[in-house]
């Protein structure tokens, strides 16, 4: 599911917003109504971390270059493809096909028609007009971001030319490539590792740094067990691309076609550790629904069915290979112009200024109040 990257890129290319409709906010209470201040001290190569861990999944690992699965849902995948499947495909089959009957039986069977007969054909056809009209104009773009797609978001460092390039749908930013020495990741500060149960390491590229009126981000891999994991997976990102594979352990490679073990060990990513340290109670629950997930899990892999293999333009492919040239950056001008103007019209609203992080206050719970005593 591609919910998120849709979704930001939609926001980025709003033609009337708020001011704080883009504006990233701090996460520390008392400052949600400021522009976050982004600190480029933090925009780092140094070691973070000892043991460094392969993301997962993985799908090429080589001494170019390396891929790995984006995505900011996928644990949700399979919701989008019930609804299309269970609900609106039916809905559309039935009214073009009571459509399609009707104007057969007028044609082929004229002698059997009348005023009322067809009076029903014209509404049957024009109502299915009405359904199929909404449904591409409007449904269709909601569908494709499980199906009818590419079957995943991806990500590949390539160490040769010392770029980074993400592998996306046009409706989610295309195709784009930045230089390595601007990628942020939110795994470097420890003081972050408290947020990393569930979460997926966040890659951005800032506006300051790429030239871009907006800024870039990436999802990658599967959700954090909490602790510092995020921390060293970024870690095995930075050495491939600063010292090279020689000193890394050799990562699993995952499959690209749809197989059904990603689709179903995609449900309970980020849950081993909290699973393990729930109550007995929380563990019946799960037991108890496991319908749910294995419904869910069907939906995903028929989504993944339902889509193709990404591939990488030829320029890219051949990347870092002797005598091949480097592919360009991306600059605004690789967009439409009705996308650059959008971009550019929303620059000022959101964009991170330079600053440094809110210093944290250590948390010390008051004291409560003695009741009243009444008398």
């Amino acid at each position: 599911m591609y919910l998120i990257e849709w979704t930001w890129w939609k926001a980025l290319q709003k033609s009337a917003i708020n001011d704080t409709d883009l504006c990233i906010t701090s996460p520390h209470p008392g400052n949600n109504h400021r522009p976050y201040q982004s600190d480029l001290d933090d925009l780092h190569f140094e070691s973070v971390s000892e043991r460094p861990i392969p993301p997962h999944p993985m799908y090429t690992y080589n001494a170019f270059h390396m891929d790995i699965r984006c995505g900011g849902s996928e644990e949700k995948r399979g919701i989008i493809t019930i609804m299309t499947l269970a609900g609106i495909l039916p809905v559309i089959y039935a009214t073009t096909a009571s459509a399609a009957t009707f104007a057969y039986m007028d044609i082929v069977k004229p002698h059997t028609s009348s005023t009322i007969s067809v009076l029903l054909t014209f509404v049957m056809t024009a109502f299915s007009g009405i359904v199929n009209y909404i449904y591409f104009r409007y449904g269709f773009q909601v569908t494709r971001l499980e199906s009818f797609t590419t079957r995943n978001l991806l990500i590949r460092f390539n160490r040769a030319t010392q770029q980074v390039h993400l592998h996306r749908p046009k409706s989610c930013g295309g195709i784009v490539t930045f230089p390595w020495r601007t990628t942020g990741s939110s795994a470097i500060d420890p003081r972050d590792d408290h947020t990393s149960l569930g979460m997926r390491q966040v890659l951005h590229w800032q506006p300051a740094l790429t030239g871009l009126p907006h800024l870039e981000i990436a999802m990658i891999g599967k959700q954090g067990h909490g602790g510092s994991e995020l921390r060293d997976q970024w870690e095995f990102i930075r050495r491939y691309m600063e010292e090279g594979p020689e000193s890394l352990p050799r990562p699993r490679l995952s499959t690209q076609l749809p197989s059904p073990i990603q689709a179903f060990s995609a449900q309970f990513e980020g849950l081993g550790r909290f699973f393990r340290n729930s109550s007995w109670l929380f563990k019946v629950i799960l037991l108890l629904i496991w319908p749910a997930f294995l419904i869910l899990g069907t939906a995903h892999w028929v989504s993944l069915m339902l889509c193709w293999r990404p591939r990488w333009p030829k320029v890219i492919r051949e990347a870092g290979r002797p005598g091949k040239p480097v592919p360009p950056l991306t600059t605004l001008a690789d967009y439409p112009p009705k996308v650059q103007e959008r971009l550019l019209a929303n620059a000022d609203r959101w964009k991170l200024k330079p600053g440094k992080r809110p210093q944290e206050k250590p948390h010390t719970p008051g004291k409560r109040k003695p009741k009243a005593v009444a008398e």
